[in-house]
């Protein structure tokens, strides 16, 4: 892909339930949802003897019709080993192989090794060295992902990482992915929320863990035209509130919430009324 290394290109839900998952992310964030076989295949096609069922992957596209990511069940067997729902953000890099043997060094670790994804690209799932997991990737195409867009409705417009050890976090990603640091906005007894930057452009933040956090995690925020609206919609598909809506800087409103299946995430978007 032509976006810089250490860009985030892609998003995506492992879940319980991607039937669920799909009919609630429609309603809340405006996702049109439909289904994508890397193979080349048809998803609707049943399996013959001998032969496993296509993948069921399905890719997430804004109003806009760009593309933002993809949803599919977790794998067999992952809940029964502790996985649990979660959203996964994709750093595209220039070698995937080559960024893997970096992030081991620098005390991450590797969940899933490096393998190529027909006409996708290569691949590997990776976490931090306090345990935060996201992909690395190297597209097959030379297309630009729009995945993120801060002004995009339906796009993802800001990256949250949540973690034990902000500056180790920071030494990670900035010697990993070319991101430096930002500014900072204290949030008193939480301690620093700490801004990210590549290039030119804010892309996210960092921010102490507290003790209802969980384990250290990255939290995707998608872009959606009326919070409150999104908001009716989260809690009438089955989704919790955890905060907000609360207004931020610029004058937009932000929410953090779980879906039904238990996956976090966050909206973000002007208050109608």
């Amino acid at each position: 892909m032509t976006n810089p290394h250490g860009s985030h290109i892609w998003y995506e839900l492992l879940t319980s339930d991607a039937d669920a998952a799909t009919a609630f992310y429609s309603d809340v964030v405006g996702w049109s949802i439909g289904t994508f076989c890397p193979d080349g295949g048809d998803a609707a096609a049943p399996a013959g003897e001998g032969v496993p069922p296509p993948m069921d992957y399905r890719i997430l596209t804004a109003p806009d019709g760009g593309g933002v990511g993809g949803l599919m069940n977790l794998p067999d067997g992952a809940e029964a080993s502790g996985m649990r729902p979660g959203w996964f953000g994709y750093v595209g890099v220039d070698d995937v192989d080559a960024s893997v043997e970096s992030i081991v060094a620098a005390g991450g670790k590797v969940y899933m090794p490096a393998f190529d994804l027909a006409g996708v690209g290569r691949i590997a799932m990776v976490a931090d060295g306090q345990g935060a997991a996201f992909y690395v990737m190297r597209g097959a195409s030379d297309g630009t992902s729009t995945a993120f867009d801060h002004a995009a409705f339906g796009h993802i417009a800001w990256n949250e990482l949540t973690t034990t050890d902000v500056p180790a976090a920071l030494d990670f990603y900035t010697g990993r992915f070319g991101w430096t640091k930002g500014d900072v906005m204290p949030m008193g007894p939480m301690g620093d929320y700490q801004f990210i930057n590549q290039g030119d452009d804010m892309i996210g933040a960092m921010m102490p863990s507290q003790p209802e956090s969980g384990p250290p995690a990255w939290r995707y925020y998608f872009h959606v035209p009326d919070i409150d609206a999104a908001a009716a919609s989260l809690g009438a598909g089955g989704g919790t509130i955890l905060h907000g809506p609360a207004e931020i800087p610029g004058g937009e409103y932000s929410i953090i919430a779980v879906d039904p299946q238990g996956a976090s995430f966050g909206l973000v978007g002007p208050r109608k009324s």
